[in-house]
């Protein structure tokens, strides 16, 4: 069926044609004509884009202004993308040695938008990416929720990459650098991966886990590498496998009640500078052995402290015993407390002995001051955990499959040392004291880019905010010059 002459004949722009569509063909659309092809020695038109419509015997030409729904985003969250960014960007460039660019950048740019937005999830990041100025920084990073789904399968997929960019980490530690070790557990429901299982702590929580082994450096005061475990494995399994997998060679290694040398005697001797700062349990046959509740001098600095140091017989191993009067106190408080029933005055004569110390071993000769000095800064993995559960809220997986969790935890990984970051820049600024580390990214959330014109400009801010951007180094400190005063009107006589 042709076109009826009285549509042909409305008047619409030169190099047009008329076609019809709809069901029955009764609707008129006016497409361009933007050339001609050779087919077989003929002159073929050939059609461009529909430009408009004949609407009730008239010509209705396309509205070319977007819709707003399509347009591009002109208000961006600036300041917190800007200040994550300069403590992070070399995390990119360590990821770009292992992955491509584009899984490399979308990696970094996940872990970035978990950094920066707490509890984010990852049906969200596409409009976090689009909304701040990761999108400006890294344009065309492709974040859709199944976009990220796939991508986080294929990560986990290529295991060995991951272990390799931990390697690479553990590979610039220094031998004097004291690394910490210790696990956490993370709530896991899922029956469809084999990472999930009932923990040791699964009768007081009631829920499946999955166990997160950390190493985090004391000097510079972030996360090395880590990795994940079924919630039911012990400590002292996967303490050995995690010194294998990373390959941790050298360093300090302080760890918790829960991994004993025993687990990892092959490893300690397969490397000489690799040495060990483990707590024994206080029923331990060694601490009667050498005596090592008799002490014999109060720790410099520390008066209340009181320590002994034993050498091992015949091995290179020493013991290292520590009592602080504070915590004895508090101990033997809080077990009066719970035994103010049945009180055990011969059990009680037992214990006392114990309240307040904490006895090592370690194959490091070195004074006492060092060893106790060392476990004290182990609570900074501790901060790790509790800024990675609470503050990131990490504390519970959102992907089922073996390859996702091993994805979105090698991720949460990438956070946790990206927090490290902010967190040890924000206990530097003066401006931010008194603040917690929510205020102070609600502060740099606040301070965003408007585009006028083509340009990125900063909203205007309060003095306040504006001295915290200051302090961080987001923008300059502009210094008012007044001007000078004249000089001095002379008398006249």
């Amino acid at each position: 069926m042709g076109i009826p002459e009285e549509i042909r004949k409305v008047e619409r722009p030169a190099n047009t044609v008329v076609v019809a569509y709809g069901k029955d063909k009764d609707k008129y659309a006016v497409r361009s004509r933007i050339g001609c092809r050779n087919i077989d020695g003929r002159r073929v038109p050939v059609e461009g884009p529909i430009v408009g419509h004949i609407i009730n015997g008239e010509y209705v030409p396309i509205d070319e202004k977007q819709r707003v729904s399509e347009s591009p985003v002109d208000i961006k969250d600036w300041a917190n993308i800007e200040f994550i960014t300069y403590c992070s960007s070399d995390l990119l460039d360590e990821l770009c040695q292992v992955y491509h660019r584009d899984d490399a950048l979308k990696l970094y740019c996940i872990a970035v938008l978990r950094a920066c937005y707490n509890g984010i999830k990852d049906d969200e990041l596409k409009d976090a990416y689009d909304n701040s100025f990761l999108s400006e920084m890294y344009p065309g990073v492709a974040l859709s929720r199944n976009t990220v789904s796939e991508f986080h399968k294929d990560v986990g997929k290529t295991y060995s990459k991951i272990v390799e960019y931990m390697r690479n980490r553990v590979a610039k530690l220094q031998e004097s650098h004291h690394l910490v070790i210790d696990s956490t557990l993370k709530s896991d429901e899922s029956t469809v991966n084999s990472l999930s299982n009932y923990s040791r702590k699964a009768r007081t929580k009631g829920t499946k886990d999955i166990s997160v082994l950390y190493a985090y450096d004391v000097e510079t005061m972030e996360p090395v590498c880590s990795k994940i475990y079924p919630g039911n494995m012990l400590d002292i399994v996967a303490f050995r496998d995690f010194l294998n997998t990373n390959r941790i060679s050298k360093g300090l290694i302080i760890a918790d009640k829960g991994f004993t040398v025993k687990a990892a005697n092959q490893v300690f001797a397969d490397n000489p500078e690799l040495h060990y700062l483990l707590p024994l349990k206080r029923d331990a046959a060694l601490i009667d052995h050498y005596d090592m509740y008799q002490f014999e001098m109060s720790l410099d600095g520390n008066p209340q402290i009181v320590c002994r140091k034993a050498k091992i017989n015949n091995e290179r191993k020493w013991l290292y015993s520590f009592r602080d009067a504070t915590k004895a106190a508090n101990e033997e408080y809080a077990y009066l407390q719970k035994h103010k029933d049945d009180y055990d005055p011969a059990d009680h004569e037992a214990r006392r002995e114990e309240f307040g110390t904490i006895v090592f071993e370690s194959d490091y000769d070195c004074p006492c001051e060092l060893i106790y000095k060392a476990y004290e800064e182990r609570w900074l993995i501790e901060m790790v955990f509790r800024y990675y559960k609470d503050v990131n809220e990490f504390d519970e997986t959102r992907v089922h499959s073996d390859y996702s969790v091993i994805s979105s935890e090698f991720v949460c990984f990438l956070s946790s040392v990206i927090s490290s970051r902010i967190l040890k820049r924000f206990d530097s600024a003066k401006s931010l004291d008194g603040l917690s580390y929510g205020k102070s990214m609600a502060v740099l959330e606040r301070a965003k880019k408007v585009r006028i014109d083509g340009k990125w400009n900063l909203v205007r801010l309060t003095g306040k905010d504006s001295e915290i951007l200051i302090d961080l180094g987001l923008i300059p400190d502009v210094i008012t010059v007044k001007n000078p005063r004249g000089r001095p009107r002379k008398n006249k006589p």
